[in-house]
């Protein structure tokens, strides 16, 4: 998150000069790794260029959690608690095919994916 404030507040330094403002733009996923996206059909666009919100990207979050865990019907069937500060693992990255939204950034050098349908 602080990567895109920087970006964003490095940009408006010279916005009330500029007629160029951010843009947003529709683009398609056509490699993993490296990251590559297609915007409309027409300009690919690499990770250098690309700034990635947690919406597009997977990320850990810390959560405390408390419960049993379920009853097994096996011949080891138990239960037990389940409880405490875990980390989770949020599953938010692209893939080949995703349709993003895009934010292009005062002067078009980089773009902030910010959404996936």
């Amino acid at each position: 998150m602080h990567d895109i404030l920087a970006l964003m507040n490095k940009n408006n330094k010279g916005f009330i000069n500029t007629t160029d403002p951010v843009f947003v733009l529709f683009g398609e996923v056509t490699s993993q790794s490296p990251l590559e996206i297609l915007v409309e059909q027409r300009l690919p666009l690499d990770e250098d260029q690309l700034v990635l919100t947690r919406a597009v990207r997977d990320y850990e979050v810390e959560m405390t959690v408390n419960h049993l865990t379920e009853t097994d019907n096996g011949p080891a069937a138990h239960t037990h608690q389940y409880k405490g500060k875990k980390k989770f693992l949020i599953h938010n990255g692209l893939v080949i095919g995703d349709r993003v939204k895009l934010l292009r950034v005062q002067g078009g050098q980089q773009y902030v994916v910010f959404d996936k349908e």
